[in-house]
């Protein structure tokens, strides 16, 4: 349980829910700063049927102190499916069915239906950084112990931070290696100043996207959480659920998640919302931290061209620029953001394996896989739109030090 023999002092207790702990003790751990964190964001998932219906179920792992006060933790949920994860292992599930083994269930550290990189071994920031590290090792540890102990077939961490990720790999975790496309805030004072830095084709063409927007007559507004109406999020709503109905897709989320993590993450959700004919016709949701935009959910009564791209994209950079925000996180995949100014980032997560015979095909797979992506990253990032070489090592970053 603690090879170190320095940590005699801490108990461990898996909550099915968030309910039972206090959202200041969950929050300090990691839920201050990242929305998606928050227990706000987690609980609201778990009261407005959007989780279980779904195969998700909540185990979250919470270690507390001699005085019972949580000092780690780590979002924990056991799965039945593979759905709203963005790390896709169908193919590992069906390798499993062919072997006559089951994949299902396993468990999972992550966000549900939200491929944003952040913590996932959550530790009281009060700690010195050599007991943080303890606790993060002790974390991995009881998680696979607890894999192990419920007979469940593997255990992943999904879109880990670069510590996260760094301790995993030493700890000889199966590392799965994803891109995402971000954009990043070089100072810029104006949204001109950003289209100042892309070649003279790029420039124009988003150009030319906005103008069809205003030329169309249709207006954008941005609401916070702390300031929308009811009416405007069910709308909204309506949006989400037939963008999904169009595609075949499920509708995870319920009405009653937006209204309640409108209200309860106040400036940290924000709503994008596009006006024709005084009707609203389209819409973005998004979350905020400190430095970081995060768009999420989008959704629309008509079609205008352009209308997702100035929706998703173009209010987000206004956005980040006027409120000096540092990235832009649009979503996953959408290789048509790179022209947009939005460039390749690697994303990652790690993976525990339980069955013996199963194990080293997977690790194959991945070495396999890392290369694959690797080179597709590099290759990606020759199609950035900025004139200067800006950029050129964001896709490597974090990617070199764990070759």
């Amino acid at each position: 349980m603690n090879p170190e023999g320095e940590l005699e002092w801490l108990t461990l207790k898996v909550h099915e829910g968030l309910g039972s702990i206090a959202a200041k003790d969950w929050d300090h751990l990691g839920g201050n700063d990242d929305p998606f964190l928050s227990h706000a964001f987690l609980c609201t998932l778990e009261t407005t049927d959007c989780l279980e219906p779904h195969g998700w179920f909540p185990r979250h792992l919470v270690i507390h102190d001699e005085l019972g006060r949580p000092v780690a933790a780590t979002p924990l949920y056991v799965k039945t499916n593979s759905y709203g994860e963005f790390v896709f292992d169908w193919s590992w599930a069906s390798a499993y069915e062919r072997a006559g083994l089951s994949y299902y269930p396993k468990l999972v550290s992550a966000i549900p239906y939200t491929p944003v990189t952040g913590s996932r071994l959550l530790i009281a920031p009060r700690m010195p950084a050599a007991k943080k590290h303890l606790l993060r090792k002790f974390l991995i540890q009881e998680t696979i112990a607890l894999t192990q102990k419920n007979d469940i077939s593997s255990m992943h961490w999904l879109f880990t931070d670069e510590t996260d990720t760094a301790l995993l790999d030493q700890q000889g975790l199966m590392l799965r290696l994803g891109c995402q496309y971000h954009w990043r805030n070089r100072g810029y004072f104006e949204f001109d100043s950003f289209l100042a830095e892309l070649s003279s084709k790029k420039r124009k063409k988003i150009k030319r996207e906005r103008r069809r927007i205003a030329e169309a007559g249709i207006r954008m507004k941005i609401f916070h959480g702390d300031e929308i109406d009811n009416t405007v999020l069910d709308t909204f709503y309506e949006f989400y659920v037939a963008t999904f109905e169009r595609h075949m897709g499920i509708p995870t989320l319920s009405r009653e998640f937006f209204h309640n993590a409108a209200h309860s993450l106040g400036r940290r959700f924000m709503l994008v919302m596009a006006e024709y004919e005084n009707q609203w016709v389209a819409g973005a949701v998004h979350f905020l931290s400190d430095t970081t935009l995060y768009g999420r959910y989008w959704g629309c009564r008509d079609t205008f061209h352009s209308l997702h791209f100035e929706t998703c994209y173009y209010q987000g950079i206004e956005y980040c620029i006027s409120r000096g925000l540092s990235r832009f996180e649009p979503g996953a995949q959408g290789e048509h953001k790179i022209s947009r100014g939005f460039l390749p980032t690697p994303t990652w997560s790690a993976h525990w394996i339980s069955n013996d015979f199963m194990r080293p095909h997977l690790e194959a797979f991945c070495r396999h896989e890392k290369q694959i992506m690797q080179a597709q990253c590099d290759s990606l990032q020759s199609h950035s739109p900025y004139k200067s070489s800006f950029g050129d090592h964001q896709s490597n970053d974090g990617i070199d030090s764990l070759a």
